[in-house]
């Protein structure tokens, strides 16, 4: 039987693995099948973080509010804040609210007070 030789198929196709872990150190860069697992491991946290990085995100604003409308007044408290707001009808999201806490403290001072009126 003659010879025959395997094309370019597979090593495409590790090639391209390669080239996605190519900043992973030792043998998770180097192995076919060590690569194959730290790609799928890769994903796997990537899927789940994605999910914790808008919780720890929320947290940090909520955290951020809390400290700025503390610093504003001593007798009011993030969660009386937000129930205000939910009861005046004002629809600003708590990311904007730490913005404005963080640049303008004053700005939110002024709408403390507008929305205790």
């Amino acid at each position: 039987m003659t010879r025959i030789k395997r094309g370019y198929v597979a090593r495409r196709r590790r090639t391209k693995m390669r080239s996605f872990v190519s900043t992973f150190q030792g043998a998770h860069s180097k192995i076919t099948r060590t690569i194959t697992q730290q790609k799928i491991r890769a994903w796997f946290s990537a899927h789940r973080d994605r999910g914790r990085q808008k919780r720890d995100f929320r947290r940090l604003w909520i955290t951020r509010i809390n400290a700025v409308i503390r610093a504003i007044r001593v007798s009011y408290s993030y969660s009386k804040f937000i129930r205000d707001l939910h009861k005046r009808q004002l629809l600003l999201n708590r990311k904007i609210i730490a913005q404005i806490g963080i640049s303008n403290p004053n700005l939110l001072y002024m709408i403390s007070n507008e929305i205790i009126k």
